[in-house]
């Protein structure tokens, strides 16, 4: 994730210095991006962004501050402002995010809160950050958990549809390679005419749905199955357990 947000602020032609603490990673970003800084401790600037396990959350927020720097963006998971707040002991803006991995390819879908701290000049430097790599949203920090179970986990529902669908297709007699390609596109399209038509996901299936066609079948089939119910479980088993290690 860490690279993927790099990437994209420079792609936008942003000014960025990049902190590792472990110097065989430290020596493969120097080399492979040698238009930055690439440094072994913090140094003083206008925001950090916080790229690091739970975990160390505390420790790098507290370098941060010390260091000088003047306002936090945190994209790691479970872990509150307030837990951040308290943990560099000042009136500091802190900003806590949800990305997501097709940020990877510049197309995230990334949710923020703002701290006790943070102002509207703090949300718009976070969202010019996340929104390098994809579209960003404005929550209260209580719905994040909810962020997690839809758009943070929410690739590895799809990407088990995509599996899923292509080996339908190999079952119905397609080569594996035809069966990937058409199924990966079909997602593909699928969610761009969703994202740009300006429909909604009810009518775009009706348009499909022809009575008593193909399908309607594979559709009855797929509720027959209880695939809703099963997406409204996932969601909210991931949600509980967002919350879970957030506590």
């Amino acid at each position: 994730m860490g690279e993927a947000l790099l990437g994209g602020l420079l792609a936008a032609g942003r000014e960025v210095a990049v902190v590792e603490v472990y110097a065989p990673r430290r020596e493969e970003l120097a080399a492979r991006y040698p238009r930055i800084e690439v440094v072994e401790a913090p140094i003083a600037c206008a925001g950090a962004v916080l790229v690091v396990k739970p975990a160390d959350v505390a420790s790098a927020a507290r370098a941060a501050v010390e260091a000088g720097t003047q306002r936090l963006l945190s994209v790691a998971a479970g872990i509150t402002t307030r837990a951040i707040e308290d943990a560099i002991g000042r009136e500091l803006p802190v900003v806590r995010a949800m990305p997501n991995t097709p940020a990877l390819v510049g197309a995230g879908a990334a949710a923020i809160s703002p701290g006790a701290h943070a102002g509207e000049d703090d949300l718009d430097w976070a969202e010019a950050i996340l929104g390098a790599v994809g579209s960003v949203e404005r929550v209260p920090e209580k719905l994040l958990d909810a962020v997690t179970g839809v758009s943070g986990s929410g690739p590895a529902y799809i990407f088990l549809v995509a599996e899923a669908l292509a080996e339908a297709g190999v079952l119905a007699g397609l080569p594996r390679a035809t069966a990937e390609a058409l199924a990966f596109q079909t997602l593909l399209g699928s969610a761009k005419l969703l994202v740009e038509s300006g429909e909604n996901p009810a009518a775009l299936k009706a348009a499909v749905t022809s009575p008593g066609g193909t399908t309607a079948a594979g559709l009855r089939e797929l509720e027959r199955h209880g695939l809703r119910a099963a997406f409204l479980d996932a969601v909210t088993a991931a949600t509980e357990r967002s919350r879970e290690l957030g506590a």
